[in-house]
């Protein structure tokens, strides 16, 4: 801990000096360049498994191009919040692409995942409602949960039957991801589709791993599941993943929109996202929709990936997407194992608690479009050159 100590009512340094003891202070690191698979930091390149950049579109010259065409027409910002004069062709044109892309009758875009995420919550839920939650559900979603009015249930991760018995009827709203971020399982949407159904309350998908990545044409999670989206109230995702730019929208009913346009304080009184930034998001639609061979390619990644650190001793998650959790346990386990990546020239970055549970570090390892069989190939070597790989291994199966 570096500087001088601040006297006054809040524990600062306490609180960064025991959150370091335990391992688990974090600390930014900035990098250079864009990213394309690899990751320059203070003049060294690596590999770079960290990025949720699935199909490689971050750094795309068509999306470039679309941007900048955008900052030419538009200016760099929008100026305004969308009810003033924030609101331009470009993002409307935007919200008529993704509500044809994902079958929804509408869309309102905002900043970002969390606080798309946040404004839903905040603007349904009254005292008089319920909200369920599975326990892995992001962090945006688990917060607004836990401030609002209603009463908030929790259920074990994918657990229907823990679900049914929590339901009441006609009460409010049942939320899950597409693709769980820390874990890169699904949500089983049949089932959740039904559940709602017959309960008669509403669903909303966070479906901000699944979109781009999963399904025909990259529409997601539930296009993948054979889900129709009538069946699912809200649809929440976001640009900055697959599609590699930024921002998020939430889907659904009209009535929806326009109930948020009215009341989600977290779009009224927020600068809207610059109109250069939904020209590129536009482009990058286009582009994921044209992706068939980059999916396909991804998913060979993901099975060599699989293959090859299952043979090496390693526990991994359940997961047949991008994400693919390396469970190591401890965190100074995670960190040391990162650390000695790095010195192979392989980023992957140790995930702890509080995003993930006591005893249950990882490494978060992302795969991308853009990687390549040698690059799969290369990050499998570093693990196995890894001294703790066995130790680590054996500790978590046994």
């Amino acid at each position: 801990m570096n500087g001088p100590a601040v006297t006054g009512p809040f524990a600062l340094g306490a609180a960064l000096a025991e959150r370091e003891q335990a391992g688990l202070l974090r600390n930014r690191i900035a990098t250079d360049g864009a990213s394309g698979g690899r990751l320059r930091v203070a003049g060294s390149d690596y590999l770079n498994f960290s990025a949720n950049d699935y199909l490689g579109l971050a750094d795309h010259p068509a999306t470039k191009t679309a941007f900048k065409a955008g900052i030419e027409r538009y200016g760099a910002g929008a100026s305004a919040s969308p009810l003033v004069t924030g609101y331009s062709r470009a993002h409307q044109e935007l919200e008529d692409t993704l509500a044809e892309w994902l079958g929804v009758e509408a869309v309102l875009l905002f900043n970002c995942g969390f606080s798309a995420n946040q404004a839903v919550l905040k603007t349904l839920l009254g005292k008089e409602h319920l909200l369920w939650q599975d326990k892995l559900n992001h962090a945006s979603l688990q917060e607004m949960g836990s401030q609002l009015p209603c009463k908030m249930k929790r259920f074990g991760h994918n657990d229907m039957a823990a679900l049914e018995r929590q339901l009441e009827p006609n009460r409010g709203l049942i939320v899950s991801e597409g693709v769980f971020s820390m874990d890169g399982d699904q949500a089983p949407w049949t089932e959740l589709a039904t559940l709602a159904a017959r309960s008669g309350n509403w669903l909303m998908i966070d479906d901000a791993h699944g979109l781009g990545v999963l399904g025909p044409g990259g529409r997601g999670t539930l296009a993948a599941q054979g889900i129709n989206p009538a069946r699912v109230h809200i649809q929440m995702g976001t640009f900055g993943k697959a599609l590699g730019v930024a921002g998020a929208f939430v889907g659904g009913s009209r009535e929806l929109v326009e109930y948020l346009v009215n009341f989600a304080r977290h779009y009224v009184y927020s600068t809207h996202m610059p109109a250069a930034q939904a020209c590129a998001v536009s482009k990058s639609i286009e582009l994921v929709r044209a992706a068939d061979d980059a999916r396909a390619h991804l998913g060979q990644l993901i099975a060599r990936f699989r293959q090859g650190a299952q043979a090496l001793g390693w526990q991994l998650g359940a997961s047949d997407t991008p994400i693919q959790p390396l469970l190591v346990g401890e965190s100074s386990a995670a960190l040391q194992l990162a650390e000695r990546l790095r010195e192979r020239g392989v980023w992957a970055g140790a995930i702890r608690p509080p995003t993930v549970p006591v005893g249950t570090a990882r490494l978060r390892i992302t795969l991308s479009a853009a990687h390549r069989e040698q690059d799969v190939d290369r990050l499998l070597d570093a693990l196995g050159a890894c001294p703790a790989a066995t130790t680590v291994g054996e500790a978590r199966h046994g």
